[in-house]
């Protein structure tokens, strides 16, 4: 993995040195001797690779020289600054020579882009164990988005369940007012009637001597509907009550009831409760 980022600095130390050099031979040998010029760019060439052998030996070490580092960049901008000087002397090349003098500076970026790969590079044990903590950490996040999609499932199930039987309910209860509004409105007429008051008071004289008849219809009262929700919330149990009545009923036999034939028998014994409260409740007694 290290061949990623030690390659290209490597690659592009050799071909910055190797240009360094040439330029200084080439341009210091028309004003002095070129062995001179080529001890010149040696120099530089050395002095920067001393440099950088004992940057790799400190970070091999675990260890850092601001100093040697320092030290480091001045040689690559020296380096970077003759090829420059020598872009803006030489004639008619001058812009590709410019174009050129920034590899010194990008060889030391390189290196130090190395070193950072280095100093957090992770061995195949510890990539492994992060990949599996993340994908652990997925499934579980998957489970809960699950789980959390049938509870609401669930829910609106229930809730059309108790608002059907609601409407059910006050549609009974409306056709039942209705055939007793008009039984009743029967039974007005014929007290009212003429020929029925006759009836009725000879039927009575027989019966009770001296006494006026009084036929009078029951009081028939409004009915209010009931509400959907009324049919839950009827009777409801508060959590300690609730939690103790599941806890009653889930260690009732041995070993402990699960969730569903614990709900089963409190259902089946009368007791009413919505799904979401009896499973908080289930929660908080197991």
């Amino acid at each position: 993995m290290n061949a990623k980022t030690v390659l290209p600095a490597v690659a592009m130390t050799a071909v910055s040195m190797v240009l360094t050099l040439a330029v200084v031979v080439m341009w210091l040998g028309t004003a002095m001797p070129w062995p001179v010029a080529l001890v010149v760019g040696l120099g530089i060439d050395g002095g920067w690779l001393a440099t950088l052998a004992y940057e790799r030996r400190l970070a091999a070490q675990g260890d850092h020289s601001n100093a040697v580092t320092a030290v480091g960049w001045s040689f690559g901008l020296i380096a970077t600054g003759v090829l420059i000087a020598h872009a803006f002397t030489a004639e008619g090349s001058a812009g590709a020579w410019l174009a050129v003098a920034w590899l010194p500076i990008a060889a030391k970026a390189l290196w130090l882009v190395h070193g950072l790969w280095e100093r957090t590079a992770l061995t195949g044990e510890a990539l492994d164990a992060i990949q599996g903590i993340q994908q652990e950490a997925r499934d579980e996040a998957a489970v809960a988005r699950a789980r959390l999609r049938a509870e609401a499932a669930t829910e609106e199930t229930r809730l059309t369940a108790v608002t059907q039987a609601g409407a059910r309910v006050a549609h009974v209860q409306a056709k039942t007012a209705e055939t007793l509004s008009r039984a009743w409105s029967t039974l007005e007429t014929a007290r009212k009637g003429e020929d029925t008051g006759q009836a009725l008071t000879s039927v009575t004289a027989r019966v009770t001597p001296d006494v006026t008849p009084q036929w009078e219809l029951p009081v028939w009262g409004p009915t209010e509907p009931v509400s959907a929700f009324a049919l839950e919330s009827a009777g409801a149990l508060t959590d300690d009550a609730l939690d103790a009545l599941v806890d009653r009923i889930r260690h009732s036999e041995t070993p402990a009831l699960s969730y569903r034939e614990m709900a089963s028998r409190f259902r089946t014994a009368g007791h009413s409760a919505s799904e979401v409260r009896l499973r908080a409740a289930w929660k908080r007694v197991a």
